[in-house]
């Protein structure tokens, strides 16, 4: 069983940040072999969906608001699962509750993701279609979609 909450920055414990930001690491830089910037600016300004299992912080996702990443856009970003949590449709769950948490915070906006291209077909399956061209991030290829 998984537990989800979803927090304000402000609203963070010290640990919840430090298991956050150490969940992105090692999925984002480490096992993606990616040097990036990941501490973008954008955590202070978003609220944080925390999915909870034994103890540990299985899956995250933060919900971005309008104006910060896109114009007229609400995001949703960073959304990974540990990789010991993978293989039984958390992905999924973290994003519907991503989703409906979304459209409760910013009910009139609609939402726009930077998805890595190789799950395109996990975000198609979540109702969010394809807009514009492929493009390099962090030299990993990516593509706009929006939910429709």
């Amino acid at each position: 069983m998984i537990n989800f909450t979803c927090k304000a920055y402000s609203d963070l414990s010290k640990n919840e940040l430090y298991a956050i930001l150490w969940l992105r690491a090692k999925v984002f830089i480490v096992e993606q072999n990616c040097p990036y910037q990941d501490l973008d600016g954008k955590d202070q300004k978003s609220y944080h969906v925390i999915g909870v299992k034994d103890d540990m912080i299985a899956a995250y996702s933060r919900i971005i608001p309008p104006g910060v990443s896109y114009e007229n856009y609400s995001s949703i970003g960073r959304v990974v699962c540990d990789p010991s949590a993978r293989g039984n449709g958390l992905g999924k769950t973290l994003m519907r509750f991503s989703i409906d948490t979304c459209k409760e915070l910013y009910p009139d906006k609609p939402i726009k993701i930077s998805a890595q291209t190789y799950l395109q077909r996990f975000y198609n399956a979540l109702g969010f279609a394809e807009v514009g061209d492929e493009y390099l991030e962090d030299n990993i290829p990516h593509i706009q979609m929006i939910l429709s």
